[in-house]
């Protein structure tokens, strides 16, 4: 059956998660097709922490080492491509009665054609690791400190700024949780909520019992020089001295070429996976951020990558 398909898996998505993947199909010799458009998310991050033994990396160094480990497995290719559909050789089916805590198989499907800008080729299972989009505050010299120090991962990027002057930018209505998780870096930090108040009153008392004020007016643009921010300037003129700041992004999803495939989402447009990595469509697996929870540590993507891998190795058999 195998050979009836060009490749056992295609990967769409050449990130952590989607190159662990493809290390580990390798070392078990499935034929793995890896699809990147190399627009990661993180490509304006200078450095990443928090991954053992490559703390401080850059994340497209990272993705870089990746693909050369890569280059050892004859079994593997690797190919820069905008991927624009990916439709099923039969009628799009559901997982059936697998049991993903009882180590049991799930039916894979007739398999699937994937359309890329260089071409078609035809695959047993298909594998989204596509990550997400951010959709950043619109100020406008955000851009220009964006990845330096300006940030959004606080995981990855608070230790750097411990005790020093931030600002968190936001509406979401977590805002005041990020507020809270933020200040076990730094306690100088003030919550902007961009005028559109979703941090409750009751929120609000708990972030100021720690010395954490919230300035509920709008804000127009930051501030900064060539050694980095020194400001976020509000709409009324004032601006207030920060070294750094968080912001809150806005997600979306970029799953335009996997229409075909029926995909069941959640109320954030995350694809639905069981604890195994499988969709709801037989063959087609997601992992990484485009799955609930959403934005996560590359370390955290790259382990979702190698246990995703096993699944699909033993739904192969």
């Amino acid at each position: 059956m195998s050979e009836q398909f060009d490749w056992d898996v295609v990967i769409v998505g050449g990130g952590p998660a989607g190159l662990s993947a493809a290390l580990n199909l390798a070392r078990a010799r499935r034929r793995t097709l890896v699809l990147d458009s190399n627009r990661p998310r993180n490509s304006a991050t200078f450095h990443s922490h928090g991954f053992l033994s490559r703390d401080g990396i850059s994340p497209l160094e990272l993705r870089k080492l990746g693909r050369e480990e890569l280059e050892q497995y004859p079994n593997v290719a690797f190919e820069r491509t905008i991927v624009e559909g990916i439709e099923p050789l039969g009628a799009v089916g559901g997982l059936g009665a697998a049991d993903a805590a009882g180590g049991a198989s799930a039916a894979i499907g007739a398999g699937f054609t994937v359309t890329h800008r260089g071409g078609a080729v035809t695959t047993r299972t298909v594998l989204i690791a596509t990550g997400l989009r951010e959709v950043l505050p619109k100020l406008p010299l955000l851009r220009a400190f964006y990845g330096t120090s300006i940030h959004s991962c606080m995981e990855c990027d608070g230790y750097e700024y411990a005790d020093k002057p931030i600002a968190l930018i936001g509406h979401t209505d977590d805002l005041a949780e990020r507020a809270l998780l933020l200040s076990q870096w730094s306690r100088d930090l003030i919550v902007f909520t961009q005028g559109l108040g979703h941090v409750s009153e009751a929120d609000e008392a708990m972030l100021a019992e720690r010395g954490i004020p919230v300035d509920r007016r709008e804000v127009a643009d930051v501030a900064g020089d060539r050694d980095g921010l020194t400001g976020v300037v509000l709409a009324d003129g004032e601006t207030i001295a920060r070294e750094a700041a968080f912001v809150r992004p806005d997600y979306e999803t970029a799953l335009d070429f996997a229409a075909g495939l029926q995909l069941a989402l959640d109320a954030e447009g995350l694809i639905v996976v069981d604890a195994a990595g499988r969709t709801s469509t037989a063959g087609a697996y997601a992992i990484g951020d485009a799955t609930p929870p959403g934005p996560q540590q590359l370390i955290v993507a790259a382990g979702d990558g190698a246990e995703v891998a096993a699944v699909i190795n033993r739904d192969l058999l």
